[in-house]
């Protein structure tokens, strides 16, 4: 059993290794070192002390085996996906209400690791990584906007959007990658040897990987879509001197090549099919919570491609009931383009399986996946959380996104494609005004310009630009100035 020490609440305890390792990275800022005799936690209470936490690979379908989360497997004998298996009666030496406490003392401090959004939450996620091998870069403490002016238009007094693009490469996957390397670094420490880390992505996935290998210095490919992805994308994996692969097919062409690749041991496979990835993601569950001072939601939507998302925040709230520290689980929506939509399609005709879709080019192009590897994840997700799956056409999404920039928000195509899975709820009565909702924002709206600029200028194919506000263009003259003003403001 691997074992992680928990230090006491709010003491900054980080190893000369982890200082030194620290002092590397800007984002942390440099600690005190304590004297030998302050940290003597055989004299503090049972709540304070090391506890042997562990966490291993085990089979998502509940068959027998178990497995180092160390070991480069990614699929169990039978084929089926992997889930990292948490010691749940250990985790229960501590009552919710002190978890909580633990939670909120560590929560965006300067205490390495524990100002992480993710290692806040070690002993949840990942306990066997030390200190010194954990690549972070304070990613999660994403902001929880209340979304006022865009709630009004629907009714809603209680909306929020949880902003997890605003993270050091720009999206969600910062907080599965953190976990995903930091376990590859333990393992190469331990003997492991690999040739690269690699990933098949729609954009997002690559830049994640690509920030955090560069920060490990581990070799990293990645396999993308060849014009299918934004240039603020395809420039950040090349910038952190990735091999950046352009494949002439879509990402499910990518993900068939890459899980060839990983089989064959050519590299270590970072797509979220590894379940190191979800116990990352999972913690967006725990901040939202958080965040509303450990009171759940009544629902929470989430844009949706590969699916592997859903039943990280499932996970989540899971753990967070099964320990006492929420009383009740939210309701999920999964919201998907209608040109790439296998869960929409399955969850509509009542089936238990999705089958997998040729995806066809869409605006939202991180979720343009027609073959989720996560879709047994996300359709037990949705059983447990009582679901519901929706879908978003090209010109719903394009409109959601121009109608939330108007009142301060400045969304990525694929969270309008969870504003528009939102906005159907609150017309069909599903979603009540009196309920509180969060949807999740999965990437930066920067990351996207291109698609802004696009809709603005109405040169989007098949898209009429509804809430189009292209620039206007003046001689240097005072009058034409005033007069547009005028015209605009009148």
């Amino acid at each position: 059993m691997a074992a992680a020490w928990s230090p006491p609440i709010g003491a900054p305890t980080p190893s000369l290794a982890a200082r030194g390792h620290r002092e590397k990275c800007a984002c942390w800022p440099a600690q005190p070192a304590f004297p030998a005799a302050a940290l003597d936690f055989r004299r503090l209470p049972d709540i304070f002390r090391a506890v042997p936490y562990s966490a291993t690979f085990g089979c998502f379908d509940g068959g027998a085996g178990s497995w180092p989360v160390t070991q480069p497997i990614y699929r169990s004998p039978n084929g089926g996906l992997l889930e990292v298996v948490h010691d749940i009666e250990a985790l229960r030496d501590r009552s919710g209400a002190e978890w909580r406490a633990v939670f909120d003392t560590r929560y965006r401090t300067s205490a390495w690791p524990y100002g992480s959004g993710v290692w806040g939450k070690r002993e949840w996620v990942m306990p066997s990584v030390p200190d010194e091998l954990i690549v972070s870069m304070y990613e999660g403490g994403t902001n929880l906007f209340w979304a006022e002016r865009y709630g009004k238009t629907l009714g809603l007094s209680d909306l929020w959007v949880k902003l997890c693009g605003n993270s050091h490469s720009g999206s969600f996957k910062d907080l599965g990658m953190t976990v995903l390397v930091s376990v590859v670094n333990m393992a190469v420490h331990q003997g492991l040897r690999i040739k690269a880390v690699g990933c098949a992505s729609t954009g997002d996935t690559s830049a994640a990987l690509a920030a955090y290998g560069a920060a490990a210095g581990l070799p990293v490919v990645v396999l993308l879509p060849r014009g299918k992805i934004s240039v603020a994308q395809l420039v950040q994996p090349l910038a952190h001197g990735a091999l950046v692969l352009g494949l002439d097919t879509d990402f499910d062409g990518c993900m068939a090549i890459v899980q060839r690749l990983a089989e064959e041991g050519i590299i270590y496979l970072a797509n979220s099919m590894n379940p190191l990835r979800i116990e990352g993601q999972k913690t967006v569950a725990v901040e939202i919570v958080q965040q509303f001072n450990w009171k759940a939601p009544d629902w929470v939507i989430l844009p949706s491609g590969n699916l592997g998302n859903a039943w990280a925040l499932f996970r989540g709230f899971d753990l967070m009931l099964k320990l006492g520290v929420i009383e009740r689980m939210p309701r999920l929506v999964m919201a998907q383009a209608e040109h790439a939509n296998p869960l929409y399609l399955a969850w509509q005709a009542g089936k238990s399986a999705v089958d997998p879709v040729q995806a066809r080019p869409t605006q939202a192009s991180a979720i343009q996946i027609g073959n989720p590897v996560s879709a047994p994840r996300a359709l037990r997700a949705l059983l447990e959380m009582k679901g519901v799956v929706e879908q978003a056409s090209e010109q719903e999404l394009c409109d959601a996104a121009a109608r939330a920039d108007r009142t301060g928000l400045y969304t990525c195509p694929h969270t309008a494609v969870a504003l528009v899975a939102l906005e159907k709820l609150v017309a069909r009565g599903t979603i009540q005004p009196h309920e509180r909702v969060v949807v999740v924002s999965t990437a930066n709206g920067l990351k996207f310009t291109e698609f802004k600029v696009r809709y603005h200028e109405s040169s989007i194919d098949s898209v009429t630009s509804n809430h189009k506000n292209p620039p206007v263009m003046l001689d240097a003259d005072l009058g034409q100035v005033v007069d547009a003003i005028t015209r605009r403001f009148a």
